[in-house]
């Protein structure tokens, strides 16, 4: 992967009637990634995508696309981006080759061959020359897609995308996106309230909450460590002693049971010590971590929209 950045977001803030909106946001992605930001209803994520496009303006901080700043050169960053937001806006009475036509004469770099690629890179090869009224809403969000990336963006922004879409439309959607991060070279910022839909997408997350940024991690890293759940007799003793021999940081769940991330520490020496430490250990049992164990964590339970 490329070192040089697609997206910087640096220290961004956005005070809107006295309120802190946006808090210090500092995020950097790079070629060919794709980029889950989730957060609670109000966290600030449109607030922060309404940033990053130019619709509005920071209170503070800087947002640079592949090195022009959208506050001072605001053509050539903008000129780098594909964006939807939620469903596409299309002129339904229109085939989709229209509305892509349509779209295309406002950038003459545009060619016959580009709209034909996007339209196959896309699946509507069979389905462009129908109107869109008689899409189904995938096949309109394939549409908008082909649209965004016509121009060849190295950054593709989607607000909640798969928003309507059954369980094959989403696979086909993630299965698109895919495409066009690893073999197009795009990158994908993503932001969606289906958490288990990032988890199968995304490469990286960032998780805000009340305008701040609190984690940002590789999904891979999530699922590579699995929790533990014991149930004891003594839960204060065996978190110190977690701590103490392992530097295991457990918590307490409920009265009797406490949790923790083992990755390569062994689960049955774990146990025997228990046993030898005169602690009684009625079960044991594993739990692969999931992004949305993580989201509930961190935000404390927060909805999240």
């Amino acid at each position: 992967m490329s070192n040089t950045a697609v997206l910087e977001l640096t220290d961004l803030w956005k005070t809107i009637k006295g309120k802190e909106i946006v808090k210090g946001v500092n995020l950097t992605l790079y070629p060919s990634q794709i980029f889950g930001f989730l957060g609670p209803n109000g966290a600030g994520k449109t607030t922060t995508i309404r940033m990053i496009v130019g619709l509005i303006k920071p209170t503070k901080g800087s947002v640079t696309i592949c090195g022009h700043s959208v506050a001072h050169d605001f053509v050539k960053a903008l000129s780098n981006v594909g964006c939807i937001i939620e469903s596409p806006d299309m002129y339904k009475y229109l085939t989709g080759m229209e509305n892509l036509l349509q779209f295309a004469a406002m950038d003459k770099t545009i060619s016959q061959q580009r709209i034909k690629d996007v339209v196959e890179m896309v699946g509507l090869q069979h389905r462009v020359n129908d109107k869109v009224s008689t899409y189904s809403l995938g096949m309109r969000q394939r549409l908008g897609i082909a649209q965004a990336i016509m121009s060849k963006p190295k950054l593709l922004i989607l607000d909640e995308p798969t928003n309507g879409l059954d369980p094959a439309g989403m696979t086909e959607f993630r299965n698109l996106i895919r495409k066009l991060a690893y073999e197009e070279g795009m990158t994908v910022f993503v932001s969606s309230h289906l958490l288990l839909e990032i988890q199968q997408m995304c490469d990286v997350v960032s998780i805000i909450k009340q305008g701040s940024v609190i984690k940002t991690i590789n999904v891979q890293d999530i699922l590579h460590d699995d929790r533990i759940e014991w149930q004891v007799d003594d839960p204060e003793n065996a978190i110190a002693l977690l701590k103490k021999h392992w530097n295991i940081e457990a918590v307490q769940l409920k009265k009797n049971t406490i949790s923790a991330n083992l990755s390569q520490n062994p689960l049955d020496k774990i146990n025997e010590l228990f046993i030898r430490e005169g602690i009684a250990l009625t079960y044991c049992s594993t739990k692969q971590n999931t992004l949305e164990d993580l989201f509930l964590d961190l935000t404390e339970g927060d909805e999240i929209v």
